[in-house]
């Protein structure tokens, strides 16, 4: 015995294991955060790339543009202003010679009026000093060239960018204000001849780049958006998608489970089967004696005699131990249907004879409602006749003190319902659950298989039968029964 029940501990324990409930991979959820995630560093990422490429593209030109702008204002200062003036005062740099700068600033407006720029500053060579502006403000001031005005006065054109716009501005990449400076050499020209002339000052032309990068910003967010809604879309589809996969996923873990369950419970239901088979056999032997044994001791005492009492128990007492040994039989060795044309209303009448002394006895009401032209059915009216009977006799227990009982009988193409209603107390919720378990009972005196092999009956047939309480009193059995047998409904496709 100790090593079976150690045998015994280790199988509940692999079957608790196995049965243990899984928690499921929330696959849509950590898909969710992923994809969001992904979606914005891509939309960010894609939109900095664009965007730092075009402002790329974008400095390139006006820098290539500014030198342009650069040689040609040389050319056209050189040849226009500096040698006249040299020709004509001796020099060319005259602060307070309102001439000289009249004639320079309408040089310098004529050749650049279809450019686009904001301002020319031209410095002197030697001392850093701005001789010419487009703002007067500025004109005499000193040492406002710095690094990059050295370096072109070393024959070097720089170019650098400034940015304003506030630290949420610069933050997102949309600056008020973006200039470009570029800084190239004044030199003289040499006619006819390829070598650089000597540098006389340094032009600084100013480009007000704030449009341009203002279209590049709203290209950038523009592409976010689009990048965003497209995979927002393309997110939504796949979510859609993975999100049906794991409902499939998971109901088909908690199928297999349930298999599982029912194919555990079918080996316990069939060893208990044979156990009891094999007990009912043995104890149908003995209480057939003691039965037989009680109706001889009735027939030799006296009719008066108080034993016969007695022998009346037993005889009563071995009866109802037969009944529930042919309950245990019939549930463990269900007797298979044996298919006929049957009339389910003929079934029913049949039952309410047979009960008929105990309905009249006990004030209980037969209220039926059958559809007209009830047709046949293909199946076993001994086993229904069985299944109805049991039906009938817990309505009748529900309500020992009489009531209404209601049977409702309705056809339709392929299956016949038939509907039992009682006025009792109902069945509570917690035992509602528990009703269809074998050898389980709330009554003080049955086996507790009645509707266990109720069900088996239904099911054999093909048919399914639904319990529960009815909205206003008692309880409502439904049995859906198919016109034809089983098998061959299913091979036509009616089920």
């Amino acid at each position: 015995m100790p090593a079976i029940e150690k045998n015994d501990s280790i199988i509940n324990g692999m079957d608790a294991k196995d049965t243990a409930p899984i928690k499921p991979f929330k696959l849509v959820k950590y898909f969710t955060f992923t994809s969001l995630v992904l979606v914005l560093v891509g939309s960010l990422a894609l939109s900095t790339v664009i965007a730092h490429r075009a402002e790329t593209v974008l400095l390139k030109k006006s820098e290539d543009y500014a030198l342009l702008m650069a040689e040609n204002l040389n050319h056209q200062v050189f040849l226009q202003f500096i040698v006249p003036a040299a020709l004509q005062f001796g020099q060319v740099i005259q602060l307070q010679n309102k001439v000289l700068f009249d004639r320079l600033d309408k040089v310098v407006r004529n050749t650049l009026h279809s450019f686009n720029v904001e301002t020319v500053n031209i410095f002197d060579r030697g001392e850093n000093v701005i001789f010419y502006s487009f703002d007067e403000d500025l004109l005499g001031r000193k040492g406002l060239g710095g690094i990059d005005y050295q370096q072109a006065l070393e024959g070097k054109s720089r170019s650098k960018l400034t940015r304003s716009g506030g630290f949420w501005g610069m933050l997102f990449g949309a600056p008020t204000e973006s200039k470009l400076v570029t800084y190239v050499p004044l030199r003289a020209e040499r006619p006819l001849s390829n070598v650089e002339g000597p540098i006389l000052g340094v032009f600084e032309v100013v480009q007000d780049l704030s449009d341009d990068y203002r279209i590049i910003t709203a290209f950038k967010y523009r592409i976010i958006i689009i990048s965003f809604v497209i995979m927002g879309l393309l997110f939504l589809v796949l979510r859609h998608f993975v999100k049906r996969g794991e409902q499939i996923i998971e109901k088909r873990a908690q199928e297999r489970l349930l298999l599982k369950e029912k194919l555990g419970n079918a080996q316990r239901l069939a060893s208990l089967g044979e156990m009891v088979a094999g007990i009912s056999h043995e104890i149908r032997n003995p209480l057939g004696i003691i039965s037989s044994t009680a109706e001889l001791l009735k027939q030799k005492l006296a009719p008066a005699a108080p034993e016969i009492e007695l022998a009346d128990v037993i005889v009563q007492e071995a009866d109802r131990l037969n009944g529930i040994v042919t309950d245990f039989l019939s549930f463990a060795r269900p007797q298979a249907p044996d298919f006929m044309p049957c009339k389910v209303d003929d079934v029913i009448e049949k039952n309410l004879s047979f009960l008929a002394p105990e309905v009249s006895k006990n004030g209980y009401r037969i209220r039926k409602r059958f559809a007209t032209d009830i047709p046949e059915i293909q199946a076993d009216p001994g086993l229904l006749y069985q299944a109805f009977l049991n039906i009938l006799i817990n309505a009748m227990q529900a309500m020992p003190e009489g009531g209404n009982i209601y049977i409702e009988l309705s056809s339709r193409k392929h299956t016949q319902t038939i509907l039992f209603a009682d006025e009792g107390p109902g069945i509570p919720d917690e035992i509602l659950n528990r009703i269809w378990e074998p050898f389980f009972t709330s009554k003080d005196k049955g086996s507790g298989l009645g509707l266990p092999i109720v069900k088996k009956i239904v099911e054999g047939h093909g048919g399914i039968i639904e319990i529960d309480n009815s909205p206003e009193k008692g309880i409502q059995v439904a049995v859906t029964l198919p016109v034809e047998r089983y098998s061959e409904a299913v091979a036509r496709g009616m089920f």
